[in-house]
């Protein structure tokens, strides 16, 4: 199975967060892309990197598919494995409705949480390897 998660690549929270998953996914099953790069902008996602309603964006390479908010919090956890399947399945539990609030809160308040930077700070050599433009 071949994912791209997207994320804001001005988003000092959101490059931290794709560096931990970087390193917790040691099956190489994710590839890693800024909402701000060549690919968002060519299949149409660039619009989620807004900094008032931002979001990750996972896409299922194989048909097309896209989850964005909860949704790709629960896909992202159960894909890692481990203590991130159980809480991605607990998180599950919560309405729809409820996880997305959720995660509204954390993406609208991400540059308050990290602070907002110039350009997308992801040094280790293998996670260069596995970003996509």
């Amino acid at each position: 199975m071949s994912l791209v998660l997207f994320f804001d690549g001005d988003c000092q929270f959101c490059s931290w967060s794709v560096r931990r998953i970087y390193q917790i996914d040691s099956g190489g099953v994710f590839q890693f892309a800024t909402l701000q790069g060549v690919l968002a902008e060519k299949i149409g996602l660039r619009h989620y990197s807004d900094k008032n309603s931002g979001s990750i964006v996972i896409l299922r390479e194989s048909d097309g598919v896209t989850f964005t908010k909860g949704d790709a919090i629960i896909l992202l956890g159960k894909t890692l494995g481990g203590v991130w399947a159980a809480l991605a399945v607990v998180y599950s539990l919560l309405p729809k409705r409820a996880r997305d609030l959720a995660y509204d809160f954390v993406a609208r308040n991400r540059y308050r949480l990290a602070g907002k930077g110039n350009s997308c700070t992801l040094p280790e050599e293998g996670l260069k390897e596995r970003l996509r433009e």
